[in-house]
């Protein structure tokens, strides 16, 4: 073993005391400078706050009281023309001074008393908008900004606010806007030794909240919940500004780890709450409880893109599912979600449901096992090609008692009480005692070979959903950026007519779905019986409900009698059933728009060997309205005007062709009045000496309708094989 030369030794010890006594001078020098360099960097920060944010910042006074220690006392801030954004009556603050070294500020202390954070937004001016101010970009082009990096680092800045200890006392934060008013007032708020303690009083005592639990930021270790005393946690704002009622019993949120590496930040966090009720219009038309739901949600962020990772777990009470969320900015955004149950008790399943958001299903007793899974992947520069697969798959499922709904009711004569706008029409029976009633072999076969091409083409294949249609339905309305068009088809339309609220909202959808799946997949009903169910209550006109009505009402004759042309139009009003008399002239003819339509229906029909072919648009010029029905003649013959009304969508849900796109009538020198927009007429002649050649005229609209016949049946085309209908 070889010894250590004692030159070497003495040259170490050497470098090593030089090194310290420059350690000690240079800290002597800086702490007897410290006072001035603080007023330094406050002078600073101010003229930046001026500069960038136009925020005015005063401090009544700021000096150390110890090492690391620093004192502020009668802070304001306010932006320039605005309400007062924050004062502090006194502020004490301390940082670790390892971290500082490498550049890192880490709080260790924190003592503030008295502080007020007012935030206001009237008339459109807010005192807190500098938030939202975009810095200019001084270079000419932007460098990408790597989101593994960036979320790295806006964990840690988070984590390193946060003190080891922290004193707060008597902190308010207000929120006021044109209509609402909120005060929160943390009277104490207590971290010592990573317990966590505080009290949050809600406008002036409506409810006092709690947060507690272990705070050990340095270990990116984080365990708080929040609860509420003797009620529920409520945020009556939220209601208020957005009509979303939002209330729970307790939330428990934890931040397990925060790992980063290869380029890559992995955040593990838990969160967990009890008894959530929710509500908005659009959601549900009643309050929804989920008594106990959990997530593990592990959070990989990477370069380019932010992902839900599939080893996350929900829990919904005694569902268990692993979710994949995935969005890629760059260099396409790309949306990506996947979901799968693995095999679960079917009970289980529906002991889940949430309280109060499927009320048909609430209470049903059912056996078997279920596995659901979802895949999903759209690419938003190709959206054509969109993945969507959807799919819940049985074993031995069955239903061993229904709950509030009897779905085997549909088997057996029924009252049906239709809703406008929630309010009841008069009711009707469904079945042989209803004398409109009309059994499905009493229905002209080309009214129903009409009704399923035009709304669901393989209703007789299907089990109650067309995956393809759903799929195109998804990129419509991706596109266009709204909700366009639905994926309903015939099993859906009839569950939705005879079991739900006609209230559109994203419970009733859901419901929808589940019901038509548990009657396609247990055999309840035969096909044969929902189509003749179907065509007895879905709506055909005002206050016309069932086939029956709708024959005897538009064409004074049985369903029976129905003609290939009558049974076309009635197929092209399904959906949008008010606006059916409007397709009609004053002579009960057709109108001639409609004569694409015909075509491209009865084309489809004769591909399929449901009729014969035809050269005379499927019996568009024998179909004659009823005379009591037709409208009063029109001055102008042009039929524009109707056809806009014809345009007009009714229930969203439906999914059959719409009667015919049109143009919108030529912009009139003076609005015409409700008949003359009801029932047509372009703008009058106001030149009383000018004659006009009716032969020309007649010789002239004749070329034109043929060549807006062309041109809509080309649209309906497109249209149809979007549908999947070509």
């Amino acid at each position: 073993m070889h010894r250590l030369n004692p030159k070497y030794i003495r040259i170490a010890v050497i470098v090593f005391v030089s090194l310290l006594i420059v350690l000690i001078i240079g800290g002597a020098v800086a702490y007897s400078k410290r006072e001035a360099l603080l007023q330094k960097v406050i002078s600073k920060a101010k003229s930046k706050a001026k500069t960038d944010y136009n925020l005015d910042v005063k401090i009544g006074s700021a000096h150390f009281t110890g090492f690391s220690t620093v004192a502020f006392t009668d802070i304001t801030v306010v932006p320039e023309q605005r309400d007062s954004l924050l004062t502090i009556k006194t502020f004490g603050v301390s940082v670790k001074l390892l971290p500082l070294i490498f550049g890192n500020v880490k709080l260790a202390d924190v003592n503030l008393q008295d502080g007020h954070l007012n935030l206001t937004s009237k008339k459109g001016v807010r005192n807190f908008d500098f938030l939202f101010k975009k810095k200019k970009d001084s270079t000419s082009t932007k460098s990408k900004i790597d989101l593994a990096e960036l979320s790295n680092n806006l964990v840690n800045e988070v984590l390193y606010k946060i003190p080891d200890n922290l004193n707060l006392k008597n902190f308010a934060t207000t929120f006021a806007d044109d209509s609402n008013n909120v005060r929160v007032v943390i009277p104490t708020a207590i971290i010592k030794d990573g317990d966590l303690k505080s009290t949050f009083n809600i406008n002036n005592n409506e409810s006092i909240w709690h947060f507690d639990g272990k705070m050990h930021p340095s270990d990116k270790n984080i365990d708080i919940r929040l609860y509420a005393d003797g009620k529920k946690v409520e945020l009556p704002f939220i209601e208020k500004k957005f009509r979303l009622k939002f209330n729970f019993d307790t939330l428990t949120t934890k931040l397990v780890k925060v790992e980063h590496s290869s380029g890559e930040t992995k955040i593990y966090a838990y969160t967990s709450v009890r008894n959530m009720l929710i509500n908005h219009p659009a959601l549900s038309s009643n309050n929804i409880v989920v008594p106990q739901a959990s997530m593990d949600a592990n959070l990989f962020v990477g370069e380019n893109y932010v992902s839900v990772d599939s080893s996350s777990v929900i829990r919904l009470k005694d569902i268990v599912a692993n979710p994949y969320i995935k969005y890629t900015l760059r260099p396409n955004k790309i949306y990506e979600l996947k979901l799968h149950t693995g095999w679960i008790d079917a009970q289980n399943i529906w002991n889940s449901f949430p309280q109060g958001m499927f009320e048909s299903l609430e209470g049903m007793k059912v056996s078997g096992k279920l596995n659901y899974k979802l895949n999903f992947y759209l690419d938003a520069t190709k959206p054509d090609d969109l993945i969507f697969d959807s799919r819940l798959d049985k074993d031995n499922f069955k239903i061993l008692a229904y709950g509030k709904t009897d779905f085997d009711k549909l088997n057996h004569e029924f009252v049906y009480t239709p809703y406008e706008k929630g309010q009841p029409m008069p009711s009707r029976t469904i079945g042989p005692s209803n004398s409109n009633y009309t059994p499905l072999e009493n229905i002209s076969p080309d009214l129903r070979n009409a009704v399923m091409t035009a709304e669901d083409p393989s209703f007789y294949r299907n089990h109650g959903f067309v995956e393809e249609s759903l799929r195109k339905s998804i990129v419509t309305d991706f596109k266009e950026k709204k909700f366009k068009r639905g994926g309903s088809t015939i099993s859906m339309q009839l569950v939705k007519n005879a079991f739900l609220s006609r209230q559109k909202t994203l419970a009733r959808k859901i419901e929808e779905t589940l019901i038509v799946w548990t009657i396609e997949n247990t055999g309840i009903m035969t096909k044969n019986r929902m189509l003749e169910v179907y065509f007895n209550i879905i709506e055909w006109g005002r206050n016309v409900y069932g086939i029956g009505e709708a024959s005897h009402y538009y064409f004074a004759k049985s369903p029976s009698q129905l003609t290939l042309g009558e049974s076309i139009y009635l197929a092209s009003i399904v959906p949008n059933p008010k606006k059916g008399l409007y397709a009609f002239l004053s002579d009960g003819s057709l109108n001639p728009r409609l004569h694409g339509y015909f075509n491209l229906i009865g084309r489809l029909m004769a591909k399929n060997g449901l009729t014969n072919p035809d050269t005379s648009a499927y019996g568009f010029y024998t179909v004659r309205l009823k005379e009591s029905l037709r409208p009063a003649p029109s001055v102008d013959t042009n039929p524009a005007v109707v056809d806009s009304l014809m345009k007009q969508t009714g229930d969203d849900d439906q999914t059959g062709i719409v009667p015919i796109p049109v143009e919108p009538a030529p912009e009139e020198e003076k609005k015409p009045g409700f008949f003359k927009r009801l029932f047509g007429g372009g703008k009058k002649d106001t030149t009383k000496t000018e004659t006009v050649d009716t032969a020309e005229l007649n010789k002239q609209r004749l070329k034109d309708q043929k060549k807006e016949q062309k041109r809509l049946e080309k649209e309906r085309r497109k249209l149809l094989h979007e549908r999947g209908l070509l």
